[in-house]
């Protein structure tokens, strides 16, 4: 397959991803907020915010075990058969997310969204893809486009929310589905079907060559531990921006939409430049990234509209080279040895972890002060800058050095 055709094939995939996973961002906050109280917001007594947090963390979960093995379960069975399987699943899974909002049932709509998660988790696929068919400056700059589609699903799923919710609450949701049974069809038609070799059954795949199995080598263990402190940064100011923009500027769906358009459209086009080559070495490079994600996280602290705003559209720059880095780096370093899926499927499964632990201290910290969870997320976000300004300096003792 050319090479053209490949990339593309793997950035719809990932744009129609994260368009489905950043789909209720703007939705949630108004509607849990400022709705009228009925089963869905209000399910069984209790309060609205605590119910919100349960609604961001259940498709983590799902996600942070799909991706968990399904990068393993590609390197094992081919790509396009579990990306097929996928995608179409997740089609189901906003169908069924769409009917529970429908019929204003709260355990249907953790349930649809705990699936849809489960096989949204696909990206460490798409990456492996990526990683293993291509090689030096090609894949890194492929990687770096691919980040740029998954940023830009963060802008297109909260767009597509605004601008048709007006038609019924439901609506984006469907048109969700309809997308990703078209990204089946490419899917279909672009990845070339390989003979199914013999070997273990997928349940041995699953339990033994996971990608928690990589946290044995030091490595990819310290690895682990500064990207789930970043990435705890990044999904706390995801999951809880839309919420503070409603408390502190009383903002509605529309206009969370249009904010988010700002931050995403800047974060997509720095990635399609955050894929060259420079001369710094790689985890010093993130680990002044890393900073500048935990400042901008962290002026949201300050509560007032405007700073935090500049702070909303300032964090997708440093943010986009971060992840080109991150992953170029991890491709090179240790994909060879360990399997291109579960090497990236341990990146994606540490954003899914620290999804679910941000949206479970929210659900706590947000009753007290939203900004709350903001300063944690920023934090543990310039924590893990020092852990890898450290390391890229060769002074975390016990690692082999970064370079």
């Amino acid at each position: 397959m050319k090479n053209a055709l490949l990339i593309a094939t793997a950035c719809l995939l990932g744009l129609l991803s994260t368009t489905g996973a950043s789909l209720p961002y703007p939705i949630l906050p108004p509607l849990f907020v400022n709705g009228a109280p009925d089963s869905l917001t209000h399910f069984l007594g209790l309060p609205p915010k605590l119910l919100f947090a349960l609604a961001l963390m259940v498709n983590p979960i799902g996600l942070l075990l799909g991706t968990a093995v399904l990068g393993s379960l590609s390197d094992r069975y081919g790509r396009r058969p579990l990306l097929l399987v996928t995608a179409v699943g997740a089609a189901i899974g906003h169908v069924l997310t769409a009917w529970a909002l429908a019929s204003r049932s709260y355990p249907l709509f953790l349930v649809a969204r705990f699936g849809t998660g489960l096989l949204e988790g696909h990206s460490a696929i798409v990456r492996a893809m990526l990683a293993d068919r291509l090689q030096g400056p090609l894949r890194n700059h492929a990687l770096s486009w691919l980040n740029g589609a998954l940023h830009l699903g963060w802008l297109v799923g909260p767009l597509l929310a605004g601008f048709t919710i007006a038609w019924g609450l439901t609506i984006p949701f469907y048109i969700a589905a309809g997308a990703l049974l078209l990204g089946a069809a490419l899917v279909g038609f672009a990845l070339e079907r390989k003979p199914r070799a013999a070997g273990p059954s997928w349940w041995s795949v699953a339990r033994e060559r996971h990608a928690f199995n990589l946290l044995r080598h030091d490595g990819l263990r310290a690895l682990f531990g500064v990207q789930l402190a970043y990435t705890c940064g990044v999904t706390a100011f995801y999951e809880f921006y839309p919420l503070w923009l409603v408390e502190v500027g009383h903002y509605d769906t529309r206009a969370i939409a249009l904010v988010n358009v700002g931050m995403c459209g800047l974060m997509t086009c720095s990635a399609l430049f955050a894929g060259r080559a420079s001369r710094t070495e790689p985890m010093r490079r993130a680990a002044w990234l890393a900073a500048c994600v935990a400042l901008a996280i962290g002026s949201l602290g300050v509560g007032h509209l405007w700073v935090g705003l500049v702070g909303i559209m300032a964090f997708g720059l440093p943010h986009a080279f971060y992840n080109a880095v991150v992953q170029a780096w991890a491709a090179d370093r240790f994909g060879g040895g360990h399997g291109q899926g579960a090497v990236m499927g341990l990146l994606s499964t540490t954003f899914c972890l620290a999804n679910i632990l941000m949206a479970a201290a929210g659900a706590v910290l947000t009753l007290v002060d939203t900004r709350l969870v903001l300063l944690t997320g920023a934090i543990l976000t310039a924590w893990a800058a020092n852990r890898m300004r450290a390391w890229g300096s060769g002074a975390m003792a016990g690692l082999p050095p970064a370079a």
